[in-house]
C-alpha cells in the first residue's frame, strides 16, 4: 500500500498542485485539505480533497486529518504551517486521537520545541548566528524610538519585514526615515476590513478576517540590508538530517519585492552548511526553504529567512540528491532512494505560470527550460483562465479608481485584493 501525504493548504496556490504532482510521482497517495476552487482540483492525482473552512482552520485541518490518516502532513504555506503548529498546541497532553495528531505533526515537522522560533525572524536569525551561519543583524522593532535606533545602528537602506509574510509581501526596503515610519505602520497594521471582506465574499478566503476583527497586529522586525543576488535553497529533511536540497539564484522576480519567476541552478558551500546546521538544531523534518543574498561584492551567502514549508521551487527535480519529494517518501516509506528522471540539464529554469504571467514575451521563455506541466493539461489551462479572469478583472478596477474612486487617493491593486496565483 502506498504511504498517503496530505498536503496542507489555506491560499490558492499554483505551486502547490505542482508540489503534488511530483509527490505522487515519487509513490505517494496523494489528498489535500484545501480551500474550494483549489487548482489541485484540476490534477488528475488527488485521491480526496478535504474542505478548508477559514473560520475554523483547526476543525478542518483535523478533521482532514482523521479522515485521510495520513502518514506524512506537507504543509503548503506559511499559514497552513502555522495551523499545524497550533493544532499540535491544542492537542498537546491529551490523550486518544489528540495524541495521535500530536505524534503526525511531529513526524511531519519536526521537534515542537522548534515550532515557535521558525515564525519569528528575529530569533530565529539569532540561533542561526549561534550556529556558525552568517546573517546579516536583525532587531525587532515595536516602536518609532525602536526604528530611530535601529536605522542610527544598521544605516540606509534597511529592510522592514513583517513575521508571518511570504512571497515579497509584508516587505519594504527603506531608504529615509519618513519611508521607514510609513512602512513600519503599514506592515503592523490589521488587515483593512473591507480587504478582509472582499476576501472572505469574492475569493471564499475568510482567512483575513479573523486577524481583522480583533485587530490583529503584526511583528515587525528591522534587518541590515545586504547589497547583492538573492539565493534560494529547498530542502527535504528527515528527524533533523538534510536528505535531500535544491539551491538556486533568482535571476527574475515578478516585482522588487515579490517571488522569483526564473531561477538559475547554483551550488553553494556557505548555503549547505547552513541548512544542515538548522536542520540538525531544529531537527527538522519535511520540506523547508531558506533564503540568502549572496552578497556582491565578497560572494558571501547571508541567510536571511526560512520559510517553515514547502516552497514553489520544491516539486523540480534534478539529480539523485536534488528530488526533494523522492527523498521524503524513502524516508517515509523506508525504501530505497529512486529519483524521478532530470528534467533539464539547462541551468536557467522560468517557472511556470510565474514567469509567463510577468512577460508573456520574456526571452527566458525560450532561453531557460520553462516549467510547464504539459502532462496535466486541466491544470495549465486553469492556470490560464485564472489569470485572464483576474487581468479583466482589475483591469476594470483600475479604471474605476482612476474615474469615480480617483478621489479617495488609494488605487486598488492586486496585491491588496487578491491571493496570488504565485508566490
Amino acid at each position: 500500500m502506498k504511504p498517503t501525504v496530505l498536503i496542507a493548504a489555506t491560499d490558492r496556490w499554483f505551486p502547490t498542485a505542482r508540489l503534488a504532482m511530483a509527490l505522487a510521482n515519487a509513490g505517494f497517495a496523494v489528498e489535500a485539505v484545501c480551500p474550494s476552487g483549489h487548482p489541485l482540483g484540476t490534477t488528475s492525482i488527488v485521491g480526496r480533497t478535504h474542505s478548508y473552512r477559514g473560520l475554523w482552520p483547526l476543525a478542518s485541518f483535523g478533521s482532514a486529518i482523521v479522515s485521510a490518516r495520513p502518514d506524512i502532513i506537507v504543509p503548503a504555506d506559511d499559514l497552513a504551517a502555522s495551523h499545524l503548529h497550533r493544532l499540535h498546541g491544542q492537542g498537546s497532553g491529551r490523550g486518544g486521537s489528540g495524541a495521535a495528531i500530536c505524534a503526525l505533526i511531529e513526524r511531519s515537522l519536526g521537534a515542537p520545541e522548534s515550532f515557535p522560533v521558525l515564525f519569528a525572524r528575529t530569533s530565529f536569525l539569532e540561533l542561526s548566528r549561534e550556529l556558525g551561519v552568517r546573517c546579516p543583524k536583525t532587531e525587532v522593532v515595536t516602536s518609532v524610538d525602536d526604528l530611530r535606533t535601529c536605522a542610527a545602528g544598521m544605516g540606509y537602506p534597511l529592510v522592514l519585514k513583517a513575521d508571518g509574510s511570504s512571497g515579497g509581501n509584508g516587505v519594504s526596503i527603506v531608504r529615509t526615515f519618513d519611508e521607514t515610519e510609513h512602512a513600519f505602520r503599514k506592515l503592523s497594521a490589521p488587515p483593512l476590513l473591507a480587504r478582509a471582506v472582499k476576501r472572505t465574499l469574492l475569493d471564499r478566503d475568510s482567512t483575513l478576517l479573523g486577524r481583522s476583527l480583533s485587530r490583529v497586529r503584526s511583528v515587525v522586525n528591522a534587518q541590515a540590508f545586504v547589497a547583492g543576488r538573492e539565493a534560494t535553497s529547498a530542502i527535504a529533511c528527515w528527524k533533523g538530517t538534510v536528505l535531500a536540497s535544491l539551491q538556486f539564484e533568482v535571476a527574475q522576480k515578478a516585482k522588487s519585492a515579490g517571488h522569483a519567476t526564473v531561477v538559475r541552478v547554483i551550488e553553494n558551500e556557505e548555503m549547505s552548511f547552513a541548512a544542515e546546521q538548522i536542520a540538525r538544531r531544529l531537527h527538522l523534518s519535511g520540506l523547508h526553504g531558506l533564503d540568502f543574498m549572496i552578497e556582491a561584492s565578497t560572494g558571501r551567502a547571508h541567510l536571511i529567512e526560512i520559510n517553515p514549508r514547502a516552497t514553489q521551487v520544491g516539486h523540480l527535480a534534478l539529480g539523485p540528491q536534488c528530488d526533494l519529494p523522492a527523498a521524503l517518501y524513502a524516508a517515509v516509506s523506508g525504501k530505497a532512494l529512486n529519483p524521478a528522471p532530470k528534467i533539464t540539464e539547462n541551468d536557467t529554469i522560468a517557472l511556470f505560470p510565474q514567469e509567463w504571467i510577468r512577460d508573456v514575451s520574456s526571452p527566458f521563455l525560450l532561453s531557460g527550460y520553462h516549467d510547464v506541466p504539459w502532462q496535466e493539461p486541466n491544470l495549465v489551462r486553469a492556470c490560464v483562465l485564472s489569470h485572464r479572469r483576474q487581468a479583466a478583472w482589475y483591469s476594470r478596477r483600475t479604471a474605476f479608481s482612476h474615474g469615480s474612486a480617483a478621489g479617495s487617493g488609494v488605487p486598488l491593486t492586486q496585491e491588496q485584493e487578491s491571493p496570488p496565483l504565485t508566490r
